[in-house]
């Protein structure tokens, strides 16, 4: 009984030790943060260990126990149509409202999931729950793409996936059996799935002979570059939750195949030191220093490394291909897309990637909103069911979906 005493005390304050992350005074719901955090870690490590033993690959361990516990919160409606089909050879998850009597054509939102490339689901509860919401909201038919995850395969074909279903989609004849307005067509996606929204659009506008084009992209939380692992966002907010930038680092890794060696010269820039040749031509569309507002670049300074190793860009030439990096693309490229939202967290790692493509867009002539939050967080905005609701996912879905409702 006495050894009890003394060891509920220290499993306590092991666990309070665990859970416990120093985090910025306005971050909402700091506790409950620290406790998704805290879980979410304890089962990336066993899904390593089980890696480490060589019994699974440990992502499709981690995949597999997140969508087992999605299934104990799935959500459903009784309003909204969810039917599941094939796009050119891809999965897709369909979400139709009800049929207006006065009206005969409905607008529509193209949605790519997030989830470094590896994780998720278009029919996860997470997923399912925001894309109803969307058609129900927006009274919009919206299509839910679910693209093949690593490692099942590897860059470009999540990319390849994402294109084939929303090419499938704009054709005139499938629009007409959804009953979609043409001229009112949205292409949009959360972090991972931001950047496929943003090289899919990017694709769509060099085609000329796409008969029916986007109207809008909507970025939220985009990943969209691996240049620069030491923007003020990723110094900042390298430990912070849901996403450390270490992490980030290894989806990258994951996504363009390569070897976990290679993190630590990501981590410190020595793909792109100057000495790199084909990094150079790139540099300026990344220069944090002149896209970012001064309350982003705070004190902080460009790491850029003088020698690096060139090697890296050859075992990992994605890192520099547009398809995977949208920020790379050239100014003639920018200048095509659509009216576009961008959706940034104050303590997210990629809050520059996206603010700097929104800056890079707004120069090229493009009409933008950059929806800034201070209070929020990398994936916030899915996490809007119990016991994963924050505010700040509230927070994010209405002012993403205000945005669309506004300018669709």
């Amino acid at each position: 009984m006495r050894a009890a005493w003394v060891l509920l005390p220290a499993l306590a304050a092991l666990s309070a030790y665990y859970v416990y992350l120093p985090l910025p005074g306005a971050v909402s719901d700091p506790w409950k943060l620290m406790l998704l955090d805290a879980t979410f870690r304890a089962v990336q490590q066993t899904c390593h260990l089980i890696h480490y033993l060589r019994l699974s690959h440990h992502l499709v361990v981690l995949n597999y126990l997140i969508c087992t516990f999605d299934k104990l919160k799935s959500v459903s409606s009784e309003d909204i149509k969810i039917t599941d089909a094939v796009f050119d050879g891809v999965e897709v998850r369909v979400f139709e409202p009800p049929a207006k009597g006065d009206e005969s054509l409905k607008r529509s939102v193209v949605y790519i999931h997030g989830g470094g490339w590896a994780l998720a689901s278009a029919r996860t509860s997470l997923y399912n729950n925001l894309c109803r919401i969307m058609a129900e909201s927006l009274n919009a038919v919206v299509v839910s793409v679910e693209y093949r995850l690593v490692p099942e395969v590897c860059f470009p074909e999540q990319y390849h996936d994402a294109l084939r279903a929303t090419k499938h989609f704009l054709q005139p004849d499938v629009l007409a059996e959804y009953s979609v307005d043409p001229s009112r067509i949205a292409i949009s996606g959360d972090s991972a799935g931001g950047n496929l929204a943003a090289a899919v659009c990017q694709q769509l506008s060099k085609e000329e002979d796409l008969p029916v084009r986007p109207k809008l992209q909507a970025l939220i939380y985009p990943v969209l570059q691996a240049f620069d692992f030491n923007t003020p966002s990723y110094q900042q907010n390298m430990n912070m939750p849901v996403l450390p930038r270490s992490v980030m680092v290894s989806y990258w890794i994951d996504y363009l195949n390569g070897d976990y060696e290679l993190a630590h010269e990501l981590l410190v820039n020595n793909h792109t030191a100057l000495n790199v040749g084909r990094a150079l031509s790139f540099r300026a569309r990344l220069d944090w220093t002149a896209l970012l507002p001064p309350s982003f670049k705070k004190s902080y300074q460009p790491v850029v490394q003088a020698t690096g190793s060139a090697a890296i860009v050859e075992r990992l030439p994605a890192l520099l291909d547009v398809r995977a990096v949208p920020l790379l693309a050239d100014d003639a490229t920018l200048a095509r897309q659509p009216r576009t939202y961008v959706l940034t967290c104050e303590n997210d790692v990629l809050r520059d990637d996206g603010a700097m493509y929104a800056a890079r867009l707004e120069r090229a002539g493009v009409p933008v909103t950059l929806d800034h939050f201070l209070d929020c967080f990398h994936g916030c905005m899915i996490f809007t069911v119990w016991p994963t609701d924050f505010s700040a996912g509230v927070q994010t879905r209405s002012s993403y979906i205000k945005w669309l409702d506004e300018n669709l």
